[in-house]
């Protein structure tokens, strides 16, 4: 059996007993590392499950997927997920190659930042697309995710913004040379979200949102630390 389990928004504690249970019983146990990160460490997340845990980066997962789905069908393999199992594509990709391979899967929820958003108040009902928010680069500054909050604006709908974190990432310059030299971890914080929204509706000026628009900056949400805070650039 491949397990897809999801590991909720803050902490080892916030796995389901279904998915602790399943944890236990599995040979080997993957832990996704590039699309979220819990706030513990890996080594935290093995004391309290009991298993070791091998960190599958983006290469891994899109890449050599062979390797996470060998002998599954014969042994029980679990492969975690921060939030919900189906918070990214990249996980339906997997599942649909499990099933091509005729291997039994089991999918385990648990919460994620799309339904923990309501949270802040405002109703999950009244929220449009889904946008992500990307570093910008000195020669990348893609802009599509202003189409999607337009349309949503336009629908008078809420806009969850997900911000970009880079993690075992490699730059153009050593991907390009085949360097397997990775850039340290980068997380983009509400400030600077803000900054890239309102560089691109400079540019735009479709006026989709403007520096006046109200926003909600939300950080470590479901853990004792949480932080709701009426968002506003302050550089």
């Amino acid at each position: 059996m491949l397990y897809i389990i999801g590991l909720g928004l803050s902490d080892e504690k916030d796995v389901t007993i279904k998915g602790f249970e399943a944890i236990k019983s599995c040979e080997r146990v993957y832990l996704e590392a590039y699309t979220s990160i819990l706030m513990v460490s890996k080594e935290k997340l093995e004391e309290f499950y009991g298993k070791e845990l091998i960190l599958a980066d983006r290469e891994m997962v899109e890449s050599q997927s062979d390797e996470i789905l060998l002998n599954a069908d014969k042994k029980n393999v679990a492969f975690l997920v921060v939030g919900d199992p189906f918070g990214a594509t990249t996980h339906a990709d997997l599942i649909i190659r499990a099933k091509e391979l005729s291997i039994p899967i089991q999918t385990i929820h648990n919460a994620s930042i799309m339904n923990a958003v309501g949270a802040c108040g405002l109703q999950l009902y009244n929220f449009g697309q889904t946008i992500s928010i990307p570093f910008f680069t000195d020669n990348w500054r893609p802009d599509s995710f202003y189409d999607r909050i337009k349309e949503n604006r336009n629908l008078g709908l809420h806009t969850l913004c997900l911000l970009d974190i880079k993690v075992k990432e490699q730059s153009i310059e050593n991907l390009a040379r085949g360097k397997k030299i990775y850039e340290p971890p980068r997380y983009m914080n509400v400030n600077q979200a803000i900054e890239q929204l309102l560089e691109i509706e400079e540019q735009r000026k479709e006026n989709a949102y403007t520096s006046e628009t109200l926003a909600i900056g939300i950080a470590r949400l479901g853990s004792l630390t949480e932080q709701l805070i009426k968002a506003e650039c302050t550089s």
